[in-house]
């Protein structure tokens, strides 16, 4: 049986529309393919009429400054992001992520909006962008309109981004001003595909010894990609103290939901192994902040 019967690769966002709205049949757009194509084999999916290849689309695979912001195209590979200077200076946290998707293979084809598409509670990329305070840019017919990352997911594996009628342009993100700085660490499974058990990213600003400003992302900690607002609300115009860092760990056990995976870890075990990731990722944040 054939995956798919026709194959487009527009050259604009415009015709890549065009293509997905006006297919006879079940389309659906593709750029790194390292998860749809996968279900699509195993028949997780239904085969469709039509896909729409965004790799060819200059816009999607941008990756530079636009006035005040970061423009990351969601068709840009991994390994192409992971490179960047760009992004190890403006998205530390980002940069971390992309760096522990998959293997390299993987990480040359895969793209960040396949990861945030795809719409998983515990999505590397994702995470990070969560505190990045990363904005998406999506297109349809009508037009364009800006989506904070975290209002995309509806629930695991359910996006607010409509494959069959819309396209994940990219993302902007902030420009990092001086002493604010972000981390990304993780802990997974080595066997293959590198299943993260539980992800945490932080983005802080500092004042002198006290942390401004700060936003705490955990993965997966709930339905949806999941921000540890409590424990923000506990660091928020603190000084950094191992007093303070317990108490937001504190926080951050109270607010979030783990569960218990056959595939990846007991919902006991994520408890105990978020307190060494957290503690690990705020202290790389308030380092780096120091830096500039």
């Amino acid at each position: 049986m054939n995956l798919w019967q026709n194959y487009l690769r527009p050259h604009t966002v415009e015709e890549a529309l065009e293509g997905l709205t006006s297919s006879p049949g079940t389309a659906c757009p593709i750029a790194g393919g390292t998860d749809l194509l996968l279900d699509l084999k195993q028949g997780h999916r239904p085969p469709v009429h039509t896909l729409v290849d965004l790799t060819t689309i200059p816009e999607l695979t941008a990756l530079e400054i636009r006035a005040d912001t970061l423009f990351i195209g969601a068709a840009v590979p991994l390994s192409h992001m992971v490179s960047s200077e760009l992004v190890q200076q403006q998205a530390q946290a980002l940069g971390e992520a992309g760096q522990l998707v998959g293997g390299p293979q993987v990480r040359n084809t895969a793209t960040l909006g396949g990861n945030v598409v795809h719409a998983l509670p515990a999505a590397d990329g994702t995470i990070a962008l969560m505190v990045l305070q990363a904005q998406a840019e999506i297109a349809d017919l009508q037009g364009r309109r800006m989506v904070a990352v975290a209002d995309l997911f509806l629930g695991p594996g359910k996006s607010l981004v409509n494959p069959q009628r819309e396209i994940l342009v990219g993302f902007h993100l902030p420009l990092r001003k001086a002493h604010q700085a972000s981390a990304f660490r993780r802990i997974m499974r080595a066997q293959g595909i590198s299943l993260p058990i539980l992800n945490v990213s932080v983005w802080l600003e500092r004042k002198s010894e006290r942390i401004q400003a700060v936003r705490i992302a955990v993965g997966p900690g709930g339905p949806t990609p999941w921000r540890g607002t409590a424990a923000e609300d506990s660091l928020r115009d603190k000084p950094f103290t191992p007093e303070t860092c317990a108490a937001a760990l504190e926080a951050v056990l109270k607010q979030v939901r783990f569960r218990t995976s056959a595939m990846r870890a007991s919902a006991e075990y994520r408890a105990h192994v978020v307190e060494n990731l957290f503690t690990v990722c705020l202290e790389t944040a308030w380092k780096r902040a120091e830096m500039d």
